[in-house]
């Protein structure tokens, strides 16, 4: 028959490797969903902080990579004509811009013009039709695909502008994106 002292290590070294898996999944998981915790910031307002999903967020790779950045409805009340996403000049990767598009409740939407200003460190995006407001606006996420990231891991800071439809016709800073790569 089995002993104590062996069924005691066995149990104790199933234990072991089940606690591994069950908290080494959420992190996989956890890695793929940013923006998790951010605790300082830099950014002013908390709210100003925007959700965003990376498909990989590694660095160094030759793996493309998909940005979705999210705009919440209740920053799209006045809607949009135009999108501006700024970067840091420090973020050396590269955009493919006919792999850019803009989704609206989930639903893609033609885009008139997509263009990538590398010295200015700017995408700029312009729907074929504005993006209509409203009193609870709408979800906006801009989808940056075959993103070939920096060699390096680190922390971005993208900036997101719109030209709304209302009000001021300067653009309107709506959030930043803080992206970390690994």
């Amino acid at each position: 028959m089995f002993s104590k002292t062996s069924l005691t290590r066995q149990l104790i070294s199933t234990l072991a490797v089940s606690g591994c898996l069950i908290t080494g999944f959420p992190l996989v998981s956890w890695a793929q969903s940013n923006p998790g915790l951010t605790i300082f910031s830099g950014v002013d307002n908390r709210e100003d902080i925007l959700d965003y999903h990376l498909k990989h967020g590694e660095a160094g790779t030759i793996q493309r990579d998909r940005y979705k950045l999210r705009i919440p409805a209740e920053k799209m009340e006045q809607g949009a004509s135009q999108f501006t996403v700024s970067y840091p000049d420090y973020y050396n990767g590269e955009f493919d811009p006919d792999e850019i598009e803009v989704r609206v409740q989930g639903e893609s939407v033609p885009l008139q013009e997509v263009s990538w200003n590398e010295e200015e460190h700017r995408v700029e995006i312009i729907p074929k039709q504005p993006i209509e407001g409203g009193e609870n606006g709408k979800e906006v996420e801009l989808v940056f695909s075959n993103v070939e990231n920096p060699r390096t891991g680190g922390t971005y800071y993208f900036n997101g502008q719109i030209q709304a439809l209302q009000g001021s016709p300067a653009p309107r800073y709506v959030g930043t994106w803080i992206l970390s790569l690994n």
